[in-house]
């Protein structure tokens, strides 16, 4: 199983969008979520941040699990597709699911 998390900000050529436009585009979205998830993606979360101290800066989040890595690759290659770069500043990170204790014996072993 792998997780899969996107930290995002708006850039302005979403802010510049009228609501109708942005809309339409979280429609078209929406559909590919759907798709996503009969290919076994699982949205776990989506937050608006509350900014605190240590945080990343960023506004949102998403939180996804996914059973593989080609499931990952096709969540990735659908993202891209969907244009959502061209509106959001990203940052992804994902990993194989691990236990506490096999990623801090990792860190020792370092």
């Amino acid at each position: 199983m792998y997780i899969f998390v996107e930290l995002w900000n708006v850039k302005q050529a979403w802010l510049d969008m009228s609501q109708e436009d942005r809309g339409a585009y979280v429609n078209g979205v929406g559909g590919a979520m759907e798709e996503l998830a009969k290919a076994g993606v699982e949205c776990l979360c989506w937050t608006h941040v509350d900014n605190k101290d240590y945080l990343s800066g960023h506004d949102y989040i998403a939180v996804w699990k996914m059973p593989d890595e080609a499931t990952v690759e096709l969540f990735e290659k659908t993202v891209e597709g969907a244009g959502w770069y061209n509106y959001f500043e990203q940052v992804n990170a994902r990993g194989v699911m691990d236990t506490p204790q096999d990623v801090l014996g990792h860190l020792v072993g370092l």
